[in-house]
C-alpha cells in the first residue's frame, strides 16, 4: 500500500494560531464585563481556561459548537442565548490577531509538508476554522526554505513566492458540514476532492476530536501532541503519536507506513 492523500488540520498542526487565546480572552472579557452578574455561579476562573481545556473542549470544532461546549464545560447558564455572543466576540478577536500577523507556522510542520510533497503525495487542508485560509496565504514556503537551508530533496517543489496555501492541492477549510468533528464529514470531503479513497489517506491532527473523526472515516491518523496530550490522542486510536512531525520517518511514509524515525 502507498498513501495517496495527506490531509492536514491547520490550527495546532500547521500553525500556532491565535484561536486559543482568542477563545480564552473573549470569555474572560465577558465574565469580567457583561456577564459578571452570573460569573460567580459558574466554574469559570481566569486561570481555569487552560491549554488542556482548549484541547479537550474546543480544539478542532466549528465555532458555534466550540462556543456551546465551552460554556457548558464552565457551567454558564442560558447557553442558547449566550453562545452566539461568545462566538462573535471570539471571531472578531481572532481576525484582528491574524491580520496583525500574530501567529506563527510550526517549522516541523512546514518541513513535513515539503517532505510529503516531495514524496508525491497529494495534500489537503481540512480545518473547521473559517480563518484557516487567511493564515495559510500569509506563510511563505520559499522564504522559510531559505532560512532553514533545507536539503534539495525537500525544496524541489518550491518556486519564488510560494505560500503554504499555494502548495496544498486542496483546501476545504471553513466549509459548513452537517456534522462537525468528531464526525468524519470534513475529512471524507477532503479525500473526495483529492479523488482518493479514504482508506489510502492519512490525517494529521492535534485534537482528540480530529483523530476520532479520521478514524471514523476509515483513515490513518497521525496525532501531534503539542500540548502534553499524547495520551488523549493515543486514546482515540491514532496510528502514530509524535510531539513533532520531524519524528515521522519520511522514507517509511513514502512506502505507505507510519513509523517514527530511528534515533
Amino acid at each position: 500500500m502507498s498513501f495517496q492523500g495527506a490531509i492536514f488540520d491547520v490550527d495546532g498542526v500547521l500553525v500556532d494560531s491565535p484561536h486559543e487565546p482568542a477563545w480564552r480572552d473573549s470569555l474572560r472579557e465577558l465574565m469580567e464585563g457583561d456577564w459578571s452578574d452570573i460569573a460567580g455561579g459558574t466554574s469559570w476562573t481566569a486561570d481555569g481556561f487552560t491549554s488542556q481545556v482548549y484541547q479537550k473542549v474546543l480544539s478542532g470544532k466549528p465555532r458555534m459548537n466550540g462556543a456551546r461546549d465551552a460554556l457548558e464545560y464552565f457551567g454558564v447558564p442560558d447557553i442558547d442565548r449566550r453562545a452566539q455572543e461568545y462566538a462573535d466576540r471570539k471571531q472578531a478577536k481572532v481576525i484582528a490577531l491574524i491580520e496583525a500577523g500574530d501567529f506563527t507556522a510550526f517549522p516541523d510542520a512546514l518541513r513535513f509538508v515539503l517532505g510529503v510533497k516531495a514524496a508525491g503525495i497529494p495534500t489537503a487542508a481540512a480545518s473547521s476554522s473559517k480563518n484557516a485560509g487567511l493564515m495559510l496565504r500569509q506563510i511563505r514556503l520559499d522564504t522559510f526554505a531559505e532560512q532553514q537551508n533545507l536539503p534539495t530533496e525537500l525544496t524541489k517543489v518550491l518556486r519564488p513566492g510560494l505560500t503554504l496555501a499555494d502548495a496544498l492541492d486542496v483546501d476545504i477549510s471553513g466549509r459548513d458540514f452537517a456534522h462537525g468533528k468528531p464526525a468524519p464529514d470534513i475529512f471524507l470531503a477532503a479525500a473526495e476532492e483529492l479523488h482518493q479513497p479514504p482508506t489510502s489517506c492519512f490525517v494529521v491532527e492535534d485534537a482528540p476530536s480530529g483523530v476520532q473523526a479520521a478514524k471514523a472515516g476509515d483513515m490513518f491518523a497521525i496525532g501531534v501532541a503539542r500540548s502534553d496530550d499524547a495520551d488523549l490522542l493515543a486514546g482515540q486510536n491514532a496510528d502514530l503519536v509524535v510531539s513533532s512531525l520531524d519524528e515521522v520517518d519520511l522514507a517509511e511514509l513514502a512506502a505507505g507506513r507510519l513509523r517514527r524515525r530511528s534515533s
